[in-house]
């Protein structure tokens, strides 16, 4: 078996955090990765809830990273 891709490294954490996410009406999509950072785009109700910065750095982020390592950040597109 190939070992795994770091995009799909980072949709399998992602899927994690997904439930929380679309019980608020929202959800979250992978862009791009580039130079370590894992850019995402927030949609639905998290699109433009003024909280949704807080939910992008404490909860996917904190996910993402501890599922893959090598990522450094996440930021939103």
């Amino acid at each position: 078996m190939a070992a795994a891709t770091l995009e799909s490294r980072i949709e399998a954490a992602l899927e994690r955090i997904r439930p929380a996410i679309r019980r608020d009406g929202g959800d979250v999509w992978l862009i791009k990765v580039d130079d370590a950072v894992a850019y995402v785009q927030m949609i639905g109700a998290c699109g433009g809830c003024p909280a949704s910065n807080e939910t992008l750095k404490h909860g996917i982020e904190t996910v993402v990273r501890e599922d893959v390592p090598e990522i450094r950040a996440v930021e939103q597109l």
